[in-house]
């Protein structure tokens, strides 16, 4: 059993809602798990809760790392694995906009605009 809290109603609305205005549709935010190192040092795994949804071939992902501690990733393959330039957050609705933001920059260089 993981020892971070699962992400509460209000912070999966919250990515929902974000998520759906970005994209301006509804987006299936599902809920997962994935074992991660919480400390660089950590030499163990730790199970934490994510949440993940996938657009316009990108899938996003937004770890849980300890109560209101976020980080958050998207990826288009194994090898094209990006991040925000951030550690981690406090802030879920900033998580969340900062990674869709990011991730909006990315998707206009990668089109040449």
């Amino acid at each position: 059993m993981s020892k971070v809290p699962d992400f509460t109603d209000t912070e999966r609305d919250v990515v929902a809602q974000t998520v759906k205005e970005r994209f301006g549709k509804d987006v299936e935010v599902q809920a997962a798990d994935a074992e991660i190192r919480l400390y660089p040092d950590d030499h163990s795994l730790t199970e934490v809760p994510v949440l993940y949804w996938s657009e316009r071939g990108c899938q996003f992902v937004i770890f849980k790392t300890a109560e209101s501690r976020y980080r958050n990733q998207f990826f288009y393959s194994v090898r094209e694995q990006f991040g925000t330039g951030r550690d981690e957050y406090d802030d879920i609705l900033d998580c969340v906009v900062t990674l869709l933001r990011v991730q909006a920059d990315h998707e206009a260089q990668r089109s040449g605009h």
